[in-house]
């Protein structure tokens, strides 16, 4: 079969097979200019990156988005849902592009997808690389890490999800943006709802599995990188607290640009779009 393939009228990258089904993730390619690559976080979708890629199409930059295994328009498998397939399915979306001099955007989960493929990879085809609101380096809390976060809070989650996961992503979707604080003003509840419908069509046991993910240790990975590094995080970022993330990532990567966003939540990218935007914009000139 051939890397790339095309189903109705809409673009895929072949990354794998599960027993008769081929996975397939969908991607969007748009623009020209040095490439960016975008990469989304849980629960969402390569969608979600609405506002940033409107700014870089403006600022004449090619701007590549993909749906992650499970989520969106990919394929739906069963496995693979941690970060050396997740790296690899990166890899394979940059090959199938031939992507050279590409800088690499994780958005929360995606960083960890920026973080691996870097540590295993390399930087040969990557130019730089920016973490927005990302799990990286590590969440877990462990003897060698004790401000982390207890294992039991990361059963509680996949808890909630098996017991009731619609109501489950509600709550999440709450923290996520803040609506509490920012609800109305930054964010409508329209456009909460959208991030909801966008989730609840993503597959159960991927956003299940995903979980465990979170808490990959990315610490030799960060070490790995010597490409332009920009880091990004809500002060009030309540799903991935900026302390034992973003701020620690700026510590790991030498020379990486730390850019803490004031009364920001984890969902910046919508929120806090336009400072997003302006410092996207700047790092990758």
């Amino acid at each position: 079969m051939s890397p790339t393939t095309v189903q109705d009228s809409r673009s895929y990258v072949h990354v794998g097979q599960e027993n008769t089904t081929p996975i397939d993730l969908y991607y969007e390619d748009h623009g020209s200019g040095k490439p960016v690559v975008l990469i989304h976080g849980w629960p969402l979708n390569g969608a979600s990156w609405e506002k940033q890629t409107a700014a870089l199409l403006a600022a004449g930059y090619r701007v590549i988005t993909y749906d992650r295994r499970g989520f969106g328009k990919s394929s739906m498998p069963s496995t693979g849902y941690e970060y050396d397939t997740f790296a690899g399915d990166l890899d394979k979306i940059l090959r199938a592009l031939d992507l050279r001099d590409v800088a690499l955007v994780g958005f929360s989960m995606g960083g960890g997808e920026v973080a691996r493929y870097l540590g295993t990879f390399g930087a040969e085809r990557v130019s730089k690389a920016a973490f927005l609101s990302a799990v990286p380096p590590y969440l877990l809390k462990a003897s060698d890490n004790p401000n982390g976060v207890d294992q039991s809070v990361f059963d509680g989650i996949q808890k909630g999800l098996a017991h009731d996961r619609p109501g489950f992503l509600a709550q999440f979707l709450h923290n996520f943006y803040n609506v509490d604080v920012l609800g109305g003003k930054l964010i409508s509840d329209e456009a909460v709802k959208n991030s909801w419908t966008v989730a609840i069509g993503a597959s159960p046991k991927g956003v299940y599995d995903c979980v465990r993910s979170w808490y990959t240790d990315f610490r030799k990975d960060l070490a790995k990188i010597d490409v332009p590094t920009l880091v990004i995080h809500g002060e009030q970022d309540r799903i991935v607290p900026i302390a034992i993330s973003g701020a620690l990532t700026h510590a790991s990567v030498k020379g990486s640009k730390f850019v803490p966003v004031k009364d920001a939540p984890h969902g910046l990218l919508w929120t806090h779009a336009e400072q997003v935007n302006a410092e996207l914009t700047s790092f990758l000139k």
